[in-house]
């Protein structure tokens, strides 16, 4: 279940009449808990609660119902519980239908409330439903509440008017939308005179049947888009002339709207009942942008970007700046008006502003800052300096346009009634200004200094007001000259292999005359590339949140050395997760880059999760140290054994075998051995066996006297006949052939799965004996000495790959050009490498005790500790050995060892170049 649907089914429970004995299951079954789950814990089977009466559920809830008045007693039974603590229980809850308490024994936050009162608090619960919150969800469950209602108003309009579903009207009725968030917030905070003006008026005005509310609503839209002067002679109705002019283009043109079902009209003046005061643009503008959206409905609620993760892109960008220079201003009143004079003068610029968040985070930040300057002043009641229009945005879609619009001019009157007072916010919000500072248009086919210059004089816009776009556009200045200019964002990500053939065109236009494999880019490179383009020519300073892929990999040799020529990385936040709230968590894990002109001088900083580090220049890796790019490289540079991909069969499967088949082949070829053992990296981390065909061309007639070795053969051979590649084609004749051959070890084989969880803390590297054959799921070292094996299972190597090779979501991606043959060793001794051979026969040991585990469950980071200590143990003491050949200990940290290791290559391949 998502927020939205978990809200309305929390409220529809605080509307029955409490039962005692059921309100457990029912507050579980509201938080998604299926029939079976409640069936068991009703049973008694599974609840293992030592409270009378009440109900536990592992890892989850302690849930206790009680006689009227005993709530604060049964509440304290539940914390003292054995069983609460022996669960895990992650919450407490006891009610008696009149008082509600709750305790989150992991934080110790409190909920107490009056029973009806409970689903106000329903994000405090929402882990229970699997899913991660934020304190500005917990802390106002309003916006969830409006998007469930607008989107069920939304989806109720769309039936009711099919006509209103096509592509050529949804944006009417997006637009329709935006009109009605407006007239809900305008009628809950005195914009419009009289208390719940808009939705009076509706009950009032229009039929119970609901025929005649599209007209009611149309009028009332006329009304606010006709001057006062101007009324009389247009003839608006008395109910609508109660309503002001609005200006901002927000209700010209067309009013008409769509036609109302009982049904809708009861929705409209539900959402109506709500207190729109308490609108937190921050996340209401993310978490609307759904309801339009018939993909993302159902992850209604979910769509929300924290304010820290947003301010770790703003703060180091300028907002930390403009703080300093508050604190080192202090009471100074010359130097607190040069600051406010600044702040009027800066732009803040998201080419990929979706419904707003950063614009109205920049502008609610920068507003508590210039309030603090007026309040040294002594000019607490002084009109902002900071224009709203210096706040501006691109977006491809129309609503999410729409709404980035709306959410800044709530924010700047919330702003103004929080600093200055409702009186004077009054005063000064309407009529709204027709200036339009968002485009709606694709970032990467429109020049940006159209829309943000550098010098701060005219501008064409594609848009002509604050809700309309037509083409022919006046210009609009920004309202006070020059300024710094600060871009920000998160722009779209999209893999190459996920790009339409729209994506590649946009990435093509950006890329592909500076760019020679420009095909193989993200998706948010054509952005970066914009936004250096942008430096370059405007002196401005961009942060982007970004997946970690383009700083890792083939990417940054083929992207980063364009990006270096005109900019550098001025900061960088390590990698975090940035989603907030999901179920359905993709645990996408970003980066933040800061990007400055390349002459620019300054400090670097690297962001991590607890710290700063100041260093003298960021690599495109995000390490401290000298702007190196790594590329792949045929050979090792230390002078290692070779590493090769496994077997490629290109065979549609027709060469492999099941155990009966094997089992008839064997017998029918014997004494000849035509098949072997092929291991790929599912078989060799879960223990599993496969078997293929190995058939060499001398013995082909023969293999050919066994059905089933015929018939795989001469399928073999008409999948690849039918092959678009004609370097498989040319192998369709010789069908007993691998498309690519790696000859099993005549010893043993080193072997390395080519893709493996980042979240195991060491490769899972391992042996094969003699005869098994790899598939091209791995990489092995034929005969490699077994020192080989040290160095491949090291936490050195694993912090190397999970930065220089390429990353399939948050799994490693092994590449032997790419990550072991650029891993730099220092020259061993003969010394070294016996300390390290017995280091590497330590970890197969301790794997050797546990058999049969596999190195699945060996290496299961929930389990290596607890289950298999000696094996960590040996993989320590081969750490231990390996990092005192680098630096004589123990490295600190990963971060320390990377820094180490890009140092070494630097210096390793510039001798080689030498």
């Amino acid at each position: 279940m998502n927020p939205v649907e978990i809200d309305d089914a929390v409220s529809t429970l605080a509307q029955q009449p409490f039962e005692a004995g059921e309100f457990p299951f029912e507050f579980l079954r509201a938080f998604g808990n299926p029939e079976t789950t409640i069936k068991r814990l009703r049973s008694g089977s599974t609840n293992q609660s030592d409270v009378p009466g009440a109900v536990l559920q592992r890892s989850n809830i302690h849930i206790a119902t009680c006689p009227t008045g005993e709530v604060d007693a049964t509440l304290r039974a539940l914390r003292a519980s054995p069983k609460t603590t022996s669960a895990k229980a992650r919450f407490i809850l006891a009610t008696d239908g009149e008082a509600f308490q709750a305790e989150d024994m992991t934080s110790g936050e409190t909920v107490a409330c009056a029973y009806p009162q409970f689903p106000d608090h329903f994000g405090f619960f929402l882990p229970l439903a699997g899913i991660t919150t934020v304190p500005q969800v917990r802390e106002s469950s309003f916006d969830i509440k409006a998007t469930g209602r607008l989107n069920r108003l939304y989806v109720q309009l769309l039936t009711d008017n099919p006509e209103w579903r096509t592509v050529e009207r949804r944006a009417d009725m997006n637009h329709f939308m935006a009109r009605l968030i407006f007239c809900f917030f305008a009628e809950d905070t005195d914009i419009f005179r009289g208390e719940g003006l808009f939705t009076g008026t509706i009950e009032q005005m229009t039929a119970r049947d609901a025929s005649d509310t599209h007209l009611i609503l149309s009028e009332v839209f006329r009304a606010m888009d006709t001057k006062l002067c101007d009324r009389e002679a247009a003839k608006v109705p008395r109910y609508a002339n109660q309503f002001p002019y609005v200006n901002g283009q927000l209700f010209s043109g067309s009013t008409e709207t769509p036609r109302f079902s009982k049904i809708a009209r009861s929705y409209l003046l539900h959402i109506g009942g709500l207190n729109w005061r308490k609108i937190n643009p921050d996340i209401f503008g993310s978490m609307i942008q759904a309801v339009a959206d018939d993909e993302e409905r159902g992850a209604l609620g979910m769509h929300y970007t924290s304010v820290p993760n947003i301010l770790k892109v703003l703060n180091p960008l300028f907002l930390d700046d403009l703080r300093g220079k508050l604190e080192e201003a202090g009471d100074n009143g010359r130097k607190l008006l040069n600051l406010r004079n600044r702040m009027a003068r800066i732009r803040v610029f998201d080419p990929a502003c979706g419904s707003g968040n950063f614009l109205v985070i920049a502008y609610k930040e920068m507003r508590a800052i210039e309030a603090e300057v007026n309040r040294r002043r002594g000019e607490p009641d002084r009109r902002s300096d900071i224009p709203l229009t210096n706040f501006r945005g691109i977006e491809l879609r129309d609503f999410p346009a729409e709404i980035a619009r709306l959410a800044l001019i709530i924010a700047e009157y919330q702003a103004d009634v929080l600093y200055r007072g409702q009186q004077e916010a009054l005063a000064e919000f309407l009529p709204l200004d027709s200036q339009n500072w968002i485009t709606c248009a694709n970032a990467l086919r429109i020049d940006w200094q159209s829309i943000c210059p550098p010098t701060g004089s005219a501008v064409k816009l594609v848009g002509d007001d604050l809700f309309g776009t037509p083409l022919d556009q006046a210009e609009i200045d920004f309202q006070n000259e020059g300024g710094e200019t600060y871009v920000c964002g998160n722009p779209p990500y999209m893999g190459d292999k996920m790009q339409s053939e729209v994506h590649k065109a946009d990435i093509e236009l950006v890329a592909a005359t500076r760019i020679d494999r420009w095909r193989s880019l993200d998706y948010i490179c054509g952005f970066f590339l914009k936004a250096a383009d942008f430096v370059r020519d405007c002196d401005a300073t961009v942060a982007f949140v970004s997946t970690k892929s383009i700083t890792q990999g083939q990417q940054v040799p083929l992207f980063w050395p364009e990006m270096l020529r005109h900019t550098h990385i001025a900061f960088a936040h390590r990698s975090f997760p940035w989603k907030n709230l999901a179920t359905n968590n993709a645990g996408v894990t970003c980066v933040i880059i800061g990007l400055a002109p390349r002459q620019q001088a300054g400090k670097r900083e690297i962001y991590s999760q607890n710290d700063v580090r100041n260093v003298e220049s960021i690599s495109p890796y995000l390490t401290a140290g000298d702007e190196i790019i790594i590329t792949a490289s045929s050979r090792s540079i230390s002078g290692l054994p070779k590493m090769a991909l496994g077997n490629v069969l290109k065979d549609d499967g027709h060469l492999q075998l099941d155990n009966s088949e094997r089992a008839i082949v064997d017998s029918d070829l014997h004494p000849k051995k035509m098949t072997r053992q092929i291991v790929g990296s599912t078989e060799f981390i879960k223990g599993l066996t496969r078997t293929c065909l190995y058939i060499p061309d001398r013995d082909v007639d023969l293999a050919r006297s066994s059905k089933i070795v015929a018939q795989k053969l001469d399928r073999t051979e008409a999948y690849r006949m039918q092959s678009p590649a004609p370097a498989l084609r040319d192998l369709a004749h010789v069908p007993n052939r691998y498309y690519h051959h790696m000859k099993a070890g005549e010893q043993y084989m080193v072997v390395v799965p080519r893709v493996t969880s980042e979240n195991r803390d060491f490769l899972p590297v391992g042996f094969l004996p003699k005869g098994v054959l790899i598939s091209d799921r791995n990489y092995g070292l034929s005969d490699a000495p077994i020192w080989v094996l040290s160095l491949v299972a090291s936490r050195l190597h694993w912090v190397w790959i999970g930065t220089v090779c390429v990353r399939m979501r948050t799994d490693f991606s092994y590449s032997n050009t790419l990550g072991w043959n650029t891993f730099p060793v220092p020259p061993l001794t003969e010394r070294h490498k016996a300390d390290l051979t017995r280091a590497a026969e330590n970890i197969l040991l301790a794997r050797e005790a546990h058999f049969p585990a596999t190195i699945a469950e060996m290496y299961d980071p929930e389990r290596m500790d607890r289950d298999f200590p000696n094996l960590r143990a040996a993989h320590d003491a081969n750490d231990e050995v390996l990092e005192r050949i680098y630096i004589g200990r123990r490295f600190r940290n990963d971060t320390e060892r990377l820094e180490k290791l890009f140092d070494l290559y630097t210096k390793m391949t510039a001798k080689k170049a030498a």
